[in-house]
């Protein structure tokens, strides 16, 4: 009897958030904002609470049906990879340039839409806007699937990128929005390994849905394409129930609860927070264009970008190229889908392991330099021998090092925007400017280089190099600036600021320390 009234309860929390009208939400957001901001609410206010519980009570409302979103994401992006090799480009009679095209076109369009996407998230709400882009682009994938030729695919493709564009840095910026910058790497990473898992389940269903070629007169590879949209499509209509909006409107939390998770969220980053003395520095929640044009102007963006690059072109050359590298080694079809799966959920595993420990001791940067290294280690095993066990071994050390390495990259430069549209713009830049290196790396793999890909593996090594040099160029700037800030509380410099201005400034304000 007590689980099934806890059973209906849990249903009833998760649909919550359709009883709030929209001027209800915004009502809801101001009142609860104002209590958790008011001169009068320190952290010993909340003294009865057990952080821990709430915590777990987050993860269990909000990571899962993330984790669904991106795996769906995830194999809608990836799944051309296993269509090509089940005939799709000798069913459309492309040439090897012309399959790579319709792997780079989509990278432009996603690139475009990703800042907007961001922008329209918190003022369109997310349980509204996420189930709204996908089931736009499950209709494309599944449109996919009667395409005729060349120029049918490209131009899906083309679409497939502007409606996928707002997924993952909605979902990465979602979770600023309830997570701490000291704890969120953890539900980035286990949300994105999401996308492992995806890697291993899209060679399992590529394998089987394969058996169906012939079915209602269709090729195998086109019911990937139809099959795969049309679940995208129907756990979209589930998203909209289930996704919940903000902390202020989360009714599976009691409205103290609330109140200390937009606590936590507003003074997090600060030098001193809310301490007797000091000036109080919430983070700046409005919406000001300033905050947007700060993020393109901010350098730590695009110098992260480069850091961001040599994680998503090897992501990408991986996700797009692994089945072919693989079959091209010797190995049937049918072989080579299934020797990505213990890649794919060894890495999934090491993603969540490496993320748990990179919170627990508050660092990025050591884990992800330290797994660009690995990376580089992986393809030069790859680029230096024909051994197919050799090159297997290669490939499966590079995978094991960019799916705990992307959601570290993700999040260090999330922990260090300041200003919540400032932290959306900035992260849908470095998202999207950064995934025009999977446009590139869509082009690294040439057919007549295989089965070595000696080019294809050496600029993934350029990229790797280049994005260890920036990481290091983050750290020292990060420590030179802090040390700076820190010596400016001293002389008691932040006393010539008032709590707006410094609230205005965001991570440029004294009292904000760089996460290294």
């Amino acid at each position: 009897m007590t689980s099934a009234y806890e059973g209906l309860n849990f249903f009833k929390t998760d649909i919550g958030h359709h009883e709030y009208g929209e001027g209800k939400v915004r009502d809801e957001v101001d009142r609860i904002d104002a209590l958790a901001t008011a001169p009068q609410t320190t952290i010993d206010s909340f003294a009865d609470l057990d952080e821990k519980k709430i915590l777990r009570k987050m993860d269990l409302r909000l990571i899962p049906m993330l984790a669904l979103l991106y795996l769906l994401s995830f194999l809608d992006r990836g799944n051309i990879g296993n269509a090509k090799i089940e005939g799709l480009q000798e069913d459309l009679r492309m040439s090897p340039d012309e399959y790579n095209w319709c792997l780079t076109v989509f990278f432009f369009t996603y690139a475009a839409f990703e800042v907007p996407s961001n922008l329209l998230l918190k003022r369109l709400r997310p349980s509204r806007w996420l189930p709204f882009i996908m089931v736009a682009w499950g209709t494309v994938m599944t449109l996919m699937g009667i395409v005729r030729s060349f120029h049918g695919l490209l131009i899906s493709r083309l679409f497939l990128g502007v409606t996928e564009a707002g997924l993952y840095p909605g979902c990465a910026y979602y979770l600023t929005m309830w997570y701490c910058r000291h704890e969120i790497q953890l539900r980035q990473a286990m949300f994105f390994s999401a996308a492992s898992i995806a890697g291993a389940f899209s060679g399992l269903l590529a394998f089987a849905i394969a058996k169906m070629d012939g079915v209602g007169n269709l090729e195998g590879w086109r019911w990937i394409f139809i099959l795969e949209g049309l679940a995208t499509v129907l756990i979209a209509i589930l998203a909209f129930f289930v996704l919940h909006d903000f902390p202020e409107t989360a009714t599976f939390l009691t409205e103290k609860e609330r109140e200390f998770v937009v606590f936590r969220l507003k003074y997090q980053g600060q030098f001193h927070g809310k301490e007797q003395g000091h000036p109080q520095v919430a983070q700046a929640e409005e919406f000001e264009w300033k905050y947007v044009f700060a993020a393109f102007k901010d350098w730590q963006i695009w110098v992260n970008i480069f850091v961001y690059w040599g994680i998503v072109c090897p992501l990408y050359g991986i996700s797009l190229f692994l089945p072919t590298i693989i079959r091209n080694l010797g190995y049937s079809s049918s072989t080579a889908q299934l020797m990505t799966v213990p890649i794919y959920i060894t890495a999934a595993i090491l993603a969540v392991i490496f993320a748990f420990l990179s919170d627990r001791v508050g660092k990025r940067s050591p884990f992800v330099i330290a797994f660009l290294v690995m990376m580089i280690v992986g393809f030069s095993m790859c680029i230096s021998s024909t051994n197919p066990r050799v090159v297997y071994g290669g490939v499966f050390v590079v995978a094991c090092a960019i799916y705990p390495a992307f959601p570290g990259v993700v999040t260090w430069l999330s922990n260090n925007l300041a200003g919540s549209y400032k932290r959306s713009a900035g992260m849908a830049i470095q998202i999207g400017v950064g995934n025009l290196g999977g446009a590139m790396a869509s082009n690294f793999y040439r057919q007549r280089d295989s089965p070595q890909y000696i080019l294809g593996h050496g600029l993934e090594l350029g990229f790797i190099s280049a994005g260890i040099i920036a990481a290091l160029i983050l750290v020292v700037s990060y420590a030179t600036i802090n040390k700076k800030r820190d010596r400016i509380i001293r002389e008691g410099g932040e006393a010539q600021f008032t709590a707006q201005e410094l609230s205005a400034k965001g991570d440029r304000a004294v009292t904000f320390r760089y996460m290294i």
